[in-house]
């Protein structure tokens, strides 16, 4: 099923073109828009949302057209704003309960919604709080609460680690990877973090300057190289030279050896120099692709 879709998408305001001919599409699962800021990742989620009209092409989420029918979709859509839009002086239950009701819900649903949303999200011991008094991961993931409480088909989510430090940037990508498996709601999360979405997404689409780069599944993304990789806790300029000794091309980064693939042999020259030094394996395996680099190879192709 496709869950999005555009066809010659542009926008333009007065002194630039947020987006620029843009024609992709979407399927279920978590999908990552990906994009340097101002790439115009935002204004994509706007115009999908009917909250903007574009200034040239079409848009449809969930078969429905963006323009003509933007009521309808936000019926069935949650959506996670970038900015700060919490009311300070009210608690994250009462805000919650208070956008169940905006989306329909009867009180006594909106309520029981709540209450199992911000479980959900990790909030459920300090739902009665006052949003003023919460960390930045809390009031995110009280944003993440509102989109979700009225059991949305699809959700946007807008740069939703903004401000985490890592641990919360690694529980907010684990709650994301919830909705999308345990939960059966279809994700779409933007993000100017290459690696968040690797970890993440079942398909990417990246953007730059309003015009779509690339737009595939994360396996094309992150196909396996011709490249094997050692992790080894000591001894890695003493593998280094073994290796090299051998014949085999390796480099070494931090705790990592990075060997290229010459033939089959070189999985037995790794193995077998691992075993003769008598060196702690961590990890053994074939490198592969990461997104940063597909990105930068494309965007240089561009430019």
């Amino acid at each position: 099923m496709t869950i999005l879709a555009t066809e010659g998408l542009t926008m333009r305001f007065p002194r630039v073109t947020a987006l620029d001919g843009l024609t992709v599409s979407a399927g279920t699962g978590v999908t990552g828009l990906v994009g340097a800021n101002g790439a115009g990742k935002s204004t994509l989620i706007k115009i999908l949302l009917g909250l903007l009209k574009p200034s040239a092409g079409r848009a449809e989420v969930l078969g429905m057209d963006s323009a003509a029918q933007a009521l309808a979709i936000r019926r069935v859509v949650g959506y996670m704003p970038e900015h700060e839009c919490l009311p300070p002086d009210i608690s994250a239950t009462e805000f919650v309960i208070h956008m169940a009701r905006m989306s329909g819900l009867p009180g006594t649903a909106a309520r029981e919604r709540a209450a199992d949303t911000l479980r959900h999200v990790g909030l459920y011991e300090e739902r009665y709080r006052p949003i003023g008094g919460y960390s930045t991961g809390m009031r995110q993931r009280v944003k993440l609460a509102q989109a979700l409480v009225h059991d949305p088909r699809l959700v946007f989510l807008d740069e939703p680690t903004n401000g985490l430090d890592p641990k919360g940037r690694d529980d907010m990508l684990a709650l994301i990877r919830r909705i999308g498996t345990e939960f059966g709601i279809s994700v779409v999360v933007t993000s100017h973090l290459l690696g968040e979405l690797e970890r993440i997404c079942d398909h990417v689409i990246v953007i730059d300057g309003g015009r779509l780069l690339r737009s595939s599944a994360i396996t094309e993304f992150t196909q396996a190289t011709q490249t094997i990789t050692v992790e080894v806790e000591e001894g890695h300029d003493a593998l280094l030279d073994r290796l090299t000794a051998a014949g085999e091309s390796a480099v070494r980064h931090g705790r990592l050896l990075a060997v290229e693939v010459r033939s089959e042999g070189s999985f037995d020259a790794v193995r077998d120099a691992v075993a003769d030094l008598g060196l702690p394996l961590i990890r053994l395996e074939q490198g592969r692709q990461r997104i940063e680099d597909v990105f930068r190879g494309e965007l240089e192709e561009v430019r």
